[in-house]
């Protein structure tokens, strides 16, 4: 079995009020991810991901994109160690 990864994401551009959340959730949940997604204060949304690597890095390039609706400008990657922590993915608010 691949060894578990963790990613946390920072997502800038038009990425609120775009049903941004929802539509992570739901990619998250088709690849078998867990962890959470926010709207933050400052307009961009953060991601906390766990799962098999590559399944991430495909989670990576789709949030590159998001949905129709949006234009993301940037993703700020940080890689840490998986803690095990989530059962399932959540929009947290």
């Amino acid at each position: 079995m691949p060894e578990p990864a963790r990613v946390h994401l920072f997502i800038s551009g038009t990425v609120q009020g775009v049903f941004f959340r929802a539509h992570t959730r739901n990619r998250a949940q088709s690849l078998k991810l867990t962890g959470w997604v926010k709207n933050m204060d400052d307009g961009r949304v953060e991601v906390v991901v766990e799962g098999i690597r590559s399944k991430i890095n495909e989670f990576i390039s789709w949030c590159h994109k998001g949905p129709a609706a949006a234009s993301v400008l940037g993703v700020d990657v940080i890689w840490q160690q998986a803690t095990g922590e989530f059962t399932d993915f959540q929009v947290r608010y």
